[in-house]
Formats: structure tokens, sequence, C-alpha cells
């Protein structure tokens, strides 16, 4: 069976400068695969260097050594503006904190983020789709302060979902919820993948949501291993 990988790592390395001539290395040869269509779970301590690599897939940061693949091309040799495009429409981001606009409505959330993509379609139709999957149809015209944590962040997953990325990078996005919430954002997660047809990559430390991730990889001091 040959494997649909959306990205692929090969020996990334990535050293930060420290004092005048000293380096830290943060990621210590890396060979990730990622799987399209899959829910990716990269789990590791503060300070483990899972922050960095999702940086660095995410097209953020570039790495040190080695090379990076995304759907078949390699971003390490790319421009800053070229992954600034690739970022726009080709992936979405989801962050522990909101970071929803407070004067906008849940609706024009995700509008703001369509037209941040220059998304081509039917705008109307796509949000109001996106938010029926999300669950909130009933709450469009409502403002972050009236809605829950657990709601906030189902609108950012909207707005990251809406123009129809390849790929989500989310970042702790349960960290600021309580389990019960944070449980209900991961199934949602696996809904958007069923639905959408989108891959997902995250970063948690919580052990009771590993069991939800197709794939979980455990990152620690800079290495990483693939759990199972």
């Amino acid at each position: 069976m040959i494997m649909d990988y959306i990205l692929e790592t090969k020996n990334v390395r990535k050293s930060f400068p420290i004092g005048n001539r000293d380096t830290i290395e943060v990621l210590k040869g890396i060979n990730l695969q990622v799987e399209r269509g899959k829910l990716t779970i990269l789990k590791g301590r503060s300070g483990s260097g899972k922050t960095t690599l999702l940086n660095i897939l995410s097209a953020l940061e570039m790495p040190t050594e080695g090379q990076y693949l995304f759907e078949g091309e390699d971003v390490s040799a790319k421009s800053m503006a070229e992954c600034e495009k690739i970022r726009r429409y080709k992936m979405g981001f989801v962050f522990q904190s909101v970071a929803l606009v407070p004067i906008l409505s849940a609706y024009e959330n995700v509008e703001f983020g369509l037209k941040l993509a220059e998304y081509k379609g039917d705008k109307d139709k796509r949000i109001k789709e996106i938010l029926g999957i999300v669950g909130l149809s009933k709450r469009m015209d409502h403002m972050p302060a009236q809605m829950s944590g657990g709601e906030q962040q189902r609108v950012a997953i909207a707005r990251a979902v809406a123009h129809k990325p390849s790929i989500i990078f989310a970042d702790e996005p349960t960290g600021a919820l309580d389990t019960d919430s944070g449980i209900t954002v991961m199934k949602l997660f696996k809904d958007i993948i069923e639905k959408e047809g989108i891959t997902i990559v995250m970063t948690t430390h919580d052990p009771n949501l590993m069991q939800l991730g197709d794939v979980v990889y455990e990152m620690e001091d800079g290495e990483l291993s693939k759990n199972g």
C-alpha cells in the first residue's frame, strides 16, 4: 500500500544562536511523514521542540539543515514571499488563544478569514456551511463575548477551514479549554477531516486527547519518535 503523504521532513535540524558564537540545537534530525486526511498529534513537554517543528511545517521558519517537502514541493528552497502564499492559500491555523476579532460576529470572523485567503467561491454559502459543520448555525450573529470558550474555538476552527486549505496546523488548540470542551474540539477535528478531506496536525501535552489521534508522535529534547 502506497501512503499519500501531504508533508515530509528529511533530517531536519534547527539551531539558534546563543551568545556570540555558541548555538543551541532545538531540532536534531527530524524525519516526519504526515499522511493526507489524518489527524496527526505532536505531543511533548514545553521546550521539547514541537512548536519549532510546527513553525517549520507551517513555513514560518526555515530549517538550518535538511529538507521539508509540502505536497511534493521543497519548501526549504522557497523564498519567504513564496512561503507566505503557501500559508495564505493552502494552510489554516488554530491557536490556543482563539484570536477572534472581538467587534465582529461569528459570521463576520469567518468572512474576514475568507477575504484574507481571497476565496473565490460563494462566501455566504460557504460561511453558513462551515458554521453548520461546527454546530453554530444558530450563533452566527453572536459576538465572541457572547460565546463560551469552546464556542469561540469552534468559530476559530470554522475560520481556519472555510477557505478549504489542504492542511490545518493547530498549536495547543484545547489548552485553554476544560476537558469536555477539549474532547468536543477533537471530535470536531475528526468530523472536519471526514467531511472536508482536510489534514490536521496539532500539538498538545494533554494525555486525555492522545487516543483521538490517528497518528501520535512524541517530541523529546529535539528528537521525534512515533507512538504505536
